[in-house]
């Protein structure tokens, strides 16, 4: 089919060309396929889990921390109760609860963010604090965090603006003392500063591919006022701000064993105080109002992290062998030195991969392709060697 023109005629394939060309011009993230009202209405949808259900996913994939998981079900479940509340005639506007987790490394906080956004229907983006710098300086700015929950929301400003942002290693901006800076901390002060408007809600210019890689490219506003932040962080030695606020003695008169279980447990009594004194300025803290926290895993709950959770590592490392038609069986013996070098190495759950991959790693070498293998038990004599030696003696052919 011709159209023709004042001078010139023109196909209908050009036509529909040349209006892609002009609503591209205009909206960058323009999409032939699917329109923004339509991906944006997906925001909408009536989320149907209650806390408790909600808690009830987590604890399939994470064993323990229940404070944590119940504080941030309820979070979840208000924020989508926000998204849908109605205009009522008080004008009572419910405000988000941002939230913070404290806990010492492999604990879970990593492992319940991305928990949590498999059960999301909203977009959901897991960021790292240590990449950013305050704006004008070399590195990320802040605004590059509204860059990933748009690439989660597939460039649909409407649906971002209703997501949820996980912020990692919040304790790695904190400033060295509890004195404010005079001059320029580029790397930890000067982020939080730049932070604070974008968890309290407000409209940010972004950046839609990120950084200063791109230039030319335009910024989209994106407001963040119905965005929910959650941050976690390790805090390392925070325990010891605390045992002085409490003014316990970690030594005292207490043996060694009592000693260190005291310590491990202090970071329940978290509070905004002690997150202060530890490097975090006030106004982020009062823009975090929810503080959690997540207790190291004694030898039970590893174990339990081995075996039991939908993707645990034992039944990751089953189905790799499976795939070589393989059976892998674990003695429980191995399994309780498995766990007693996870304590040893003091990494929590993280520790438990990096041992798991030492005394496997031989074995998931040689039995590909070696078509007379089909079963492969894991004995403590055979944990023990490959953990310290890395042979293979004890392999069983059936």
């Amino acid at each position: 089919m011709i159209v023709s023109g004042a001078k010139a005629n023109i196909c209908d394939e050009c036509c529909e060309n040349a209006s892609r060309i002009i609503q591209k011009e205009i909206n960058p993230f323009w999409d032939a396929e699917e329109p923004q009202s339509a991906k944006g209405k997906k925001a909408q949808q009536e989320f149907s889990l209650i806390p408790k259900e909600i808690k009830a996913k987590l604890d399939e994939y994470v064993i323990g921390q229940d404070d944590a998981k119940k504080k941030i079900s309820v979070a979840i479940y208000n924020h989508y109760k926000r998204l849908n509340q109605e205009v009522l005639d008080d004008d009572v506007e419910i405000e988000k609860s941002n939230m913070i987790m404290v806990g010492q490394t492999g604990t879970g906080k990593t492992l319940i963010a991305k928990t949590v956004a498999k059960l999301l229907n909203v977009p959901f983006a897991i960021v790292d604090a240590t990449v950013f710098t305050q704006a004008g300086y070399v590195g990320e700015d802040v605004e590059s965090i509204l860059s990933r929950l748009l690439q989660a929301a597939d460039y649909d400003v409407e649906l971002a603006e209703k997501g949820i942002i996980y912020i990692d290693e919040i304790d790695k901006i904190g400033r060295k003392s509890d004195n404010p800076s005079i001059t320029r901390d580029v790397s930890g002060e000067g982020v939080q500063q730049a932070m604070l408007k974008l968890l309290e809600g407000t409209d940010v210019l972004v950046p839609p591919q990120g950084g200063r890689k791109h230039p030319e490219q335009k910024m989209v506003k994106v407001n963040t006022q119905n965005i929910l932040f959650i941050c976690g962080g390790a805090f390392e030695g925070l325990e010891k701000v605390i045992a002085r606020r409490v003014q316990t003695s970690t030594i005292g008169f207490k043996n060694a064993e009592d000693t260190a279980i005291e310590e491990e447990h202090l970071v329940q009594f978290t509070n905004a105080q002690d997150l202060r004194t530890f490097g975090l300025i006030p106004e982020l803290l009062g823009r975090l109002p929810v503080v959690t926290y997540l207790l190291p895993l004694d030898k039970k709950a590893l174990k339990s992290i081995l075996s039991e959770p939908k993707n645990a590592l034992l039944k990751q490392y089953t189905k790799l062998f499976e795939y070589e038609d393989v059976k892998l069986t674990v003695e429980d013996d191995a399994l309780d030195y498995i766990v007693e070098k996870a304590m040893e190495f003091k990494l929590g759950g993280r520790g438990l991969r990096s041992i798991c991959e030492m005394i496997m790693n031989d074995a998931m070498f040689d039995i590909p392709g070696n078509k007379k293998i089909k079963k492969f038990n894991l004995t403590l004599e055979y944990a023990q060697e490959h953990l310290s030696k890395g042979k293979l003696t004890y392999l069983k052919v059936a």
